[in-house]
């Protein structure tokens, strides 16, 4: 009898350590979501300043320009690896 009371126990305090365990699990990974948001947001709203102020030709809005300045670097990849195997 007074085993199966210390297993009953041991089960219950086993079942409040995991709990205990998730719960921090949650916060912490709550935590950084959070904070991973607010810093890739905080860069992309700078980036996309930066690329509206310096990089847009006239009449082009801020995605069409990050989108043509991705192609241009596509080019110049593709153009320095080409001349890589060149020489």
């Amino acid at each position: 009898m007074a085993k199966s009371k210390l297993v009953k126990v041991n089960e219950k305090i086993a079942e409040n350590v995991v709990g205990g365990y998730k719960k921090i699990e949650k916060g912490v990974v709550g935590g950084y979501k959070k904070i991973e948001n607010g810093v890739v947001g905080g860069f992309n709203k700078i980036s996309d300043k930066f690329v509206d102020q310096f990089l847009t030709r006239e009449g082009e809005s801020v995605e069409d320009a990050k989108k043509r300045l991705a192609a241009e670097q596509t080019a110049r990849e593709a153009s320095a690896k080409k001349n890589e195997t060149y020489n």
